[in-house]
């Protein structure tokens, strides 16, 4: 498959503030974390979408966050490598002259490896030299492949990163606990493994990808000591808050708290995920209202983006989920300027 290619970065952080194509950008978009699924190639993760049909219905200029996991690249029949499912995510976006964020780990392992990343892997395991899939590798295979995408607006290194240390082997966050040294770990993760990413792309910004909910290894204060890092361009927070609440969290790990570190360091925070549940637990014209005046509060906050949980195919409607299907009134909402969710300029 031919990849275009731009002849330079469109997305940048100038002042504390995303722009693309030299403009003010405040994205707006959706998580899609299963695009890279191709079930005649890949193991996948989550439904196979259609990404023309996904694409041509986003309003100009969004973003979509997803998975571009080594192994939604390794063919299922041969395990081979195999990019065509990825690919046609890079491709298909570009053609529709839409954005993404790749993101090239879980935190959790879940569409990847399987096993829970821990202090350990951050402190130096994520480096494996002598594995042939390795995260390291990983890394330096896909910015090699697609940082010269018109379609990248950033790479995040791993999603919902935590350094926590495992007591059993099933590492449930009841089985877990963290260290000292925590936020000094993943301060170090993103400062050496941002600085390996820059060595291969000098211009696409790095997403931070982290929760920002009181996770171990950014917990209260710990959350600036790694917003610090050189290599991190674009923080994040993840907000699952309850409905009715503009703003949620607590003065040690909430939004505010977040906005606030963010412009201690100089850096742009987008909401990462934004997700609230809808189908039998309420109407998705509820849900879309609501969650348009919450990014309307966050944004005048001082947030710099925002990125909706979690797109899909083939919405559980009769259930209560964070599913946003291709009709769901969120998209109209998305297309609203200036006084909806989507803004730009």
């Amino acid at each position: 498959m031919a990849l275009p290619a731009t002849a330079g970065p469109r997305v940048s952080v100038v002042n504390g503030a995303l722009t693309l194509d030299g403009n003010p950008w405040w994205p707006t978009g959706f998580n899609a974390y299963e695009l890279g699924t191709n079930w005649d190639v890949n193991k996948g993760c989550g439904a196979q979408v259609d990404l023309d049909d996904y694409f041509g219905s986003l309003p100009p200029h969004s973003v979509t966050r997803f998975d571009a996991f080594a192994a939604l690249a390794t063919n299922k029949h041969s395990g081979a490598q195999d990019f065509r499912a990825l690919d046609a995510v890079f491709v298909t976006a570009a053609r529709h002259d839409q954005l993404v964020i790749a993101v090239l780990s879980s935190g959790e392992g879940a569409c990847g490896d399987g096993g829970f990343k821990d202090h350990d892997w951050f402190a130096g395991g994520w480096q494996g030299i002598q594995a042939a899939s390795s995260y390291a590798r990983w890394l330096d295979t896909a910015v090699a492949r697609w940082h010269n995408s018109p379609a990248l607006a950033g790479w995040e290194l791993v999603g919902e990163p935590e350094t926590g240390i495992c007591l059993d082997t099933t590492c449930q966050w009841q089985q877990r606990i963290c260290p000292a040294d925590a936020a000094a770990t993943l301060r170090s993760f993103f400062d050496t493994a941002g600085s390996r990413l820059r060595a291969r792309d000098a211009y696409t910004p790095i997403w931070a990808g982290l929760a920002g909910g009181g996770q171990c290894g950014t917990a209260g204060d710990d959350y600036a000591l790694v917003a610090g890092s050189p290599s991190i361009d674009v923080l994040d927070v993840h907000d699952y808050g309850p409905a009715g609440v503009l703003l949620p969290g607590d003065q040690y790990n909430g939004v505010e708290r977040r906005l606030q570190q963010a412009k201690s360091v100089g850096k742009p925070l987008v909401i990462g995920e934004l997700g609230q549940p809808a189908g039998s637990c309420g109407s998705l014209d509820e849900r879309a209202s609501f969650l348009t005046q919450k990014v309307q509060a966050q944004r005048q906050a001082g947030s710099a983006g925002a990125i909706l949980w979690n797109y899909v195919p083939d919405p559980r409607s009769e259930e209560c989920t964070m599913d946003i299907g291709p009709q769901d009134p969120l998209f109209a909402a998305l297309s609203k300027s200036p006084n909806g969710i989507r803004y730009t300029g």
